[in-house]
């Protein structure tokens, strides 16, 4: 299920659920308990459908560079994992209605028809990466929809769910630049696991990390690290000069996250340095940079 995943996709719902606290929330603890179990779910659920979708399409071979999974190994069958998508998708549907009556108290509101059919699009986003017949993951569009998803969808999407009494002007203003910040760290993941099977993936599917090239995949490595840093700075200062109308505006915490950094270098370095399986290890690493700079701006606005 690439378990180590999770953190990043929580990344954004924790960032949303700091950037405007959880005090417009009629019952915030189970509002936040649903958010972060359907923001899991969809996780799994993309997880388990791209290996059920590169399987079928012949890209997961002995060759690929990354770690092997159920599929590849033989310890599920097809059959199998159909149904386990099944359990998953009832799941994640499930859990995000649950999450929608208990921030809401209704599922008759408009904004919450809104936000029912994002949580449409997110399923058929995680979905539709490398399974059906057309995957937009196999024609370069994978980083688009990351950042659509992982960063906007998941970050402004967990801040409105959890403070809507305070305006979607207001919502957007105070998540916009840390939802694009997440969304550069996600596209990161999604382009190291790209880049490190660049020579099995280019049989049958195209990625940006092909169009670029070695040397021109780590340039753009480079650049989406450095942007999403450059986000979370914007927001930062725009915080410090009250651009933004937050209950909790912090202190010196709001510039807690710097102390991630290092982290990221790490992984840059990582990134440049290494190819094919021994560019693994700087997957989790930025998976766990991007959760730990998510946590600390959180616990940096308490500050």
């Amino acid at each position: 299920m690439r378990l180590r995943t999770l953190p990043l996709s929580l990344a954004g719902t924790v960032t949303g659920i700091f950037c405007l606290g959880t005090g417009g929330c009629a019952h915030p603890v189970a509002t936040v308990i649903f958010l972060a179990l359907t923001t899991a779910l969809l996780q799994v659920l993309s997880n388990l459908s791209n290996e059920l979708g590169d399987t079928l399409h012949g890209t997961d071979t002995a060759q690929r560079e990354g770690i092997h999974y159920s599929l590849q190994d033989g310890d599920m069958t097809i059959p199998q994992m159909r149904r386990l998508i099944a359990c998953t998708l009832i799941s994640c549907c499930i859990s995000g209605i649950l999450m929608l009556w208990a921030s809401f108290g209704t599922l008759l509101k408009a904004d919450v028809g809104i936000l029912l059919a994002l949580g449409a699009a997110a399923i058929w986003a995680a979905m539709h990466y490398t399974l059906g017949k057309n995957p937009y993951g196999y024609r370069g569009l994978g980083d688009l929809f990351v950042f659509i998803f992982f960063g906007l969808v998941s970050t402004c999407g967990a801040c409105y769910v959890c403070a809507h009494d305070f305006g979607l002007r207001t919502v957007t203003a105070a998540s916009i630049l840390p939802a694009c910040g997440i969304g550069c760290f996600s596209i990161g993941v999604l382009n190291v696991n790209n880049i490190r099977d660049a020579a099995t993936d280019a049989a049958n599917r195209t990625t940006v990390a092909i169009r670029l090239g070695a040397e021109g995949s780590r340039i753009y490595q480079t650049a989406l690290i450095v942007a999403g840093l450059g986000f979370m700075a914007a927001h930062a200062a725009g915080l410090a000069a009250g651009l933004a109308r937050m209950p909790i505006e912090g202190g010196w915490g709001r510039w807690l996250w710097l102390i991630t950094i290092p982290l990221f270098i790490k992984h840059l370095h990582g990134v440049w340095t290494r190819s094919g399986r021994a560019l693994d290890p700087m997957l989790p690493l930025l998976v766990i940079s991007s959760f730990a700079l998510a946590l600390l701006l959180g616990a940096g606005s308490l500050l």
